[in-house]
């Protein structure tokens, strides 16, 4: 087993994730950090190769909850999808991750080719994917299919930048429900 695979450091960057689910990553210091979750600078360092690594495998972590969660939706349209996503996003208990994503995918696009490097192409394609295979299987590839999922994906990020900013949830769900309704039921 090396450092790469050890119990330590896998408690260590959990840790570490609880506290940036907290506190963000914008202001990240490792002293602080270190100190918070019982370990030191150095071994941080050594332990995830620097900083950026250690952005990166947090990073690394908020993608695979975010995953975690797609993979466990029912199967249905692309109606029921949208509806089911629309509801995880506006849940309270997920505030903290899908701030931290904002923040990532933010970062994303002006830290090129830093640790936020690919996180907001990355998430942007693992969403498409979801809702390509929530769409009928026969007409998934068209171009107006890629437009369809597209535009629900905009309403979808658009609608939890909102919300997050705003918290008006009944106005943003009565927002997203009558794109829902746009949408194929079949």
């Amino acid at each position: 087993m090396t450092e790469l695979d050890s119990p330590r450091k896998r408690e260590l960057l959990a840790a570490a994730y609880r506290y940036v689910l907290g506190n963000g990553l914008a202001d990240l210091s490792l002293r602080p950090l270190a100190r918070e979750i019982g370990s030191s600078p150095r071994v941080l360092l050594f332990l995830f190769g620097s900083k950026e690594g250690l952005i990166r495998a947090l990073l690394a972590q908020a993608r695979k909850d975010e995953l975690r969660y797609l993979t466990q939706l029912r199967d249905g349209p692309v109606r029921v999808t949208g509806r089911e996503l629309w509801r995880w996003l506006a849940a309270p208990p997920h505030r903290a991750l899908l701030v931290l994503w904002v923040e990532g995918y933010a970062r994303s696009l002006l830290d090129d080719p830093g640790p936020w490097a690919s996180f907001g192409r990355d998430t942007v394609n693992d969403w498409l994917g979801l809702l390509a295979e929530r769409q009928l299987a026969d007409g998934r590839i068209t171009p107006e299919a890629e437009a369809e999922r597209t535009l629900l994906l905009a309403v979808l990020r658009g609608a939890l930048l909102d919300l997050l900013a705003t918290g008006d949830v009944d106005r943003i769900t009565a927002a997203v429900e009558r794109h829902l309704r746009t949408l194929p039921s079949d």
